[in-house]
């Protein structure tokens, strides 16, 4: 989902999804969890209606962060992939686990910001470059035409093209002769031949700047300063002429991208339509204990405090306010409870999405209607061995209900028991496939049982292989 708007003469794409399309699309790979599904439709949708307030109004509107709890493997993480390509904005995903508080070892939480800044630039860059890629691919076939035809720099004998794509002498002028290359080059008459062209050598100076953990940018910035300290070095490089002609595209498409305007629509962006989706927030829920693992927990909350309250965080591009950020958390919450949070962090996260434990008819719906589904991997795998792998009904039913039995049984772990189960029943096709050659193998129930129920059976067995 994007904001149509225009910016230093940087477009959006116009196309805001409704909250209905956004459902539909996670249906598509993700089952159930429809309160979770509708809680970030609204909240991406809600990024479009601030856009169209009134500015004295648009300021004051904060975005309404969310906070997804359930067990894992039940697709919370799924949905944040998912999000990030339907945004069409600035996403960056983390785990809160990662950071911890300043002072100690480990990232500090500003890097979230540094990140998401980082790659909204490369989204505004990239789209500048497919702008300019009409332009720019016209400059480097100049340019290519000045390498096999340099202009002339006096009056000579004219001299023409054969039909191969070699110089002759004949009556043409320059212009017709370019001309005549120009459309051997565009029919892919030319692409055999080799050119040399000049191309950008990396001329970095052999010094590794080495920074303390939390501090990776000054390494960056370090870097960034010896490159434009050092002298552009340029080697002459022989390349085929397609090859040559997207070298020289590129080099024309980054003269042509203006990064004074790429950067600041790049922080404008980051500002009024990021989105942070911060994992494992269980992980740093709970009172500190001063040593061990659990050490600087309440720490890392109160760092994150300001960043989703809104401050204003410095980056190498300028500084970047979060004020406007949408912030989506997610715990399983197994050994602690949201109350555990610091009263100031839960405040922050008013929309509370409970994600349901999946249950046997879930696991028949995952194996059989996502576009991604388990079934249609493995099947196109084994296609590629020439085995036609395909799966009936009862069988499906049977590795959900084994999954179902396992997680129930031992640690439930949701979605992911399928991955499991799976590998483990198609292991001897697996590894026979290549000798087995063109043939089908069904998976049906009868497969299935005799395959795991001996493991299933053995509960100290299913431990360690299920």
């Amino acid at each position: 989902m994007t904001i149509p708007a225009v910016h230093n003469g940087l477009s959006n794409t116009p196309h805001v999804m409704t909250p209905r399309e956004i459902v539909s699309e996670l249906d598509r790979y993700i089952v159930g969890q429809h309160d979770a599904k509708r809680a970030v439709a609204i909240a991406l949708r809600n990024r479009w209606r601030r856009q169209n307030v009134a500015p004295e109004l648009r300021d004051e509107i904060a975005p309404k962060n969310i906070l997804m709890i359930g067990p894992t493997g039940v697709g919370k993480t799924e949905i944040a992939r998912r999000l990030a390509k339907l945004a069409q904005a600035p996403f960056v995903k983390v785990e809160a686990s990662r950071y911890t508080e300043v002072g100690y070892v480990g990232r500090d939480v500003e890097s979230i910001v540094r990140d998401l800044v980082e790659i909204s630039v490369k989204m505004v860059r990239e789209e500048e470059r497919e702008r300019v890629a009409v332009r720019a691919r016209e400059a480097a076939e100049e340019r290519l035409l000045d390498i096999l035809f340099p202009p002339s720099t006096k009056a000579r004998r004219p001299i023409g093209v054969t039909p191969e794509g070699n110089l002759d002498s004949s009556g043409d002028s320059h212009a017709e002769t370019r001309e005549k290359l120009r459309k051997l080059l565009r029919g892919g008459h030319l692409d055999e031949r080799e050119v040399e062209i000049e191309v950008s050598a990396q001329s970095m100076p052999m010094v590794e700047v080495f920074t303390p953990q939390g501090m990776e940018e000054m390494g960056v910035n370090m870097k960034d300063l010896f490159n434009q300290i050092m002298p552009k070095k340029t080697r002459q490089r022989s390349v085929k002429i397609p090859e040559a002609l997207e070298i020289l595209t590129q080099e024309e498409a980054v003269r042509l991208v203006d990064m004074e305007n790429v950067t600041h629509e790049a922080i404008r962006r980051a500002e009024q339509s990021g989105i942070v989706f911060i994992d494992e927030i269980d992980k740093i829920a709970g009172h500190d204990s001063g040593h061990g693992p659990n050490v600087s927990r309440e720490g890392v909350q109160r760092d994150l405090l300001p960043i989703v309250e809104g401050s204003t965080v410095n980056t190498k591009y300028g500084t970047v306010r979060t004020d406007h950020m949408l912030f989506v958390a997610s715990g399983a919450f197994h050994m602690s409870k949201p109350s555990d949070l610091i009263p100031e962090f839960q405040g922050r996260f008013p929309i509370r999405v409970e994600l349901s434990p999946l249950t046997k008819e879930d696991f028949i719906r995952i194996l059989t209607e996502p576009e991604n589904a388990l079934t249609r991997q493995y099947a196109a795998l084994m296609e590629t061995e020439g085995v036609r792998l395909s799966f009936s009904g009862e069988g499906v039913s049977a590795l959900a209900e084994i999954a179902a039995k396992v997680n129930a049984r031992s640690e439930n772990i949701g979605a992911r028991r399928l991955h499991t189960v799976l590998e483990r029943l198609l292991e001897e096709v697996s590894f026979n496939a290549p000798e087995l050659g063109n043939s089908e193998i069904k998976v049906d129930a009868a497969f299935v049982h005799e395959r795991l129920d001996a493991i299933v059976k053995d509960e100290d067995l299913s431990r360690y292989i299920l």
